[in-house]
Protein backbone atom coordinates (compact mmCIF):
# COMPACT_ATOMS: atom_id res chain seq x y z
CA UNK A 1 0.00 0.00 0.00
CA UNK A 2 2.82 2.43 0.84
CA UNK A 3 4.73 1.08 -1.95
CA UNK A 4 0.93 2.49 -4.32
CA UNK A 5 1.39 5.78 -2.57
CA UNK A 6 4.84 6.59 -3.25
CA UNK A 7 4.64 5.81 -6.95
CA UNK A 8 1.53 8.01 -7.52
CA UNK A 9 3.02 10.66 -5.85
CA UNK A 10 6.07 10.58 -7.89
CA UNK A 11 3.83 10.98 -11.34
CA UNK A 12 4.60 13.94 -13.08
CA UNK A 13 2.43 17.02 -11.85
CA UNK A 14 1.74 18.83 -15.06
CA UNK A 15 -1.50 20.69 -14.58
CA UNK A 16 -2.47 21.45 -18.21
CA UNK A 17 -2.08 17.95 -18.83
CA UNK A 18 -4.74 17.04 -15.66
CA UNK A 19 -6.85 19.82 -17.04
CA UNK A 20 -6.74 18.45 -20.66
CA UNK A 21 -7.63 15.24 -19.50
CA UNK A 22 -10.84 16.34 -17.25
CA UNK A 23 -11.75 18.41 -20.14
CA UNK A 24 -12.04 15.43 -22.69
CA UNK A 25 -13.50 13.60 -19.65
CA UNK A 26 -16.59 16.25 -19.06
CA UNK A 27 -16.99 16.46 -23.52
CA UNK A 28 -17.00 12.10 -23.18
CA UNK A 29 -14.46 11.55 -25.74
CA UNK A 30 -11.05 9.93 -25.61
CA UNK A 31 -9.12 7.54 -27.28
CA UNK A 32 -7.46 4.83 -25.74
CA UNK A 33 -4.08 5.40 -26.16
CA UNK A 34 -5.11 9.07 -24.87
CA UNK A 35 -6.91 7.39 -21.63
CA UNK A 36 -3.54 4.94 -20.65
CA UNK A 37 -1.34 8.05 -21.38
CA UNK A 38 -3.04 9.79 -19.30
CA UNK A 39 -3.35 6.87 -16.51
CA UNK A 40 0.27 6.33 -16.60
CA UNK A 41 1.43 9.88 -16.04
CA UNK A 42 -1.59 11.92 -14.37
CA UNK A 43 -1.72 12.33 -10.44
CA UNK A 44 -4.64 10.67 -8.94
CA UNK A 45 -5.39 13.52 -6.48
CA UNK A 46 -4.77 16.31 -9.12
CA UNK A 47 -6.90 14.45 -11.78
CA UNK A 48 -10.13 14.65 -8.57
CA UNK A 49 -9.39 18.04 -7.83
CA UNK A 50 -9.26 19.33 -11.03
CA UNK A 51 -12.49 17.57 -11.95
CA UNK A 52 -14.06 19.03 -8.96
CA UNK A 53 -13.59 22.38 -9.93
CA UNK A 54 -14.01 21.70 -13.40
CA UNK A 55 -17.52 20.74 -12.73
CA UNK A 56 -17.89 23.78 -10.35
CA UNK A 57 -17.50 25.89 -13.40
CA UNK A 58 -19.19 24.08 -15.19
CA UNK A 59 -22.11 24.61 -13.36
CA UNK A 60 -21.66 28.30 -12.49
CA UNK A 61 -21.39 29.28 -16.23
CA UNK A 62 -24.67 27.24 -16.85
CA UNK A 63 -26.71 29.01 -14.10
CA UNK A 64 -25.30 32.50 -15.34
CA UNK A 65 -25.97 31.41 -18.70
CA UNK A 66 -29.45 30.78 -17.52
CA UNK A 67 -30.23 33.80 -15.75
CA UNK A 68 -29.27 35.55 -18.69
CA UNK A 69 -31.74 34.24 -20.52
CA UNK A 70 -33.83 34.23 -18.51
CA UNK A 71 -33.61 38.23 -17.72
CA UNK A 72 -33.23 39.14 -21.35
CA UNK A 73 -36.60 37.89 -22.15
CA UNK A 74 -38.31 39.84 -19.56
Amino acid sequence: MNDDIRELSRRKLNFLQTLKAVAWGLFGVRKGKGHHLDMATLNPIHLIIAGILAAIVLVVGLVALANWLVSSMS
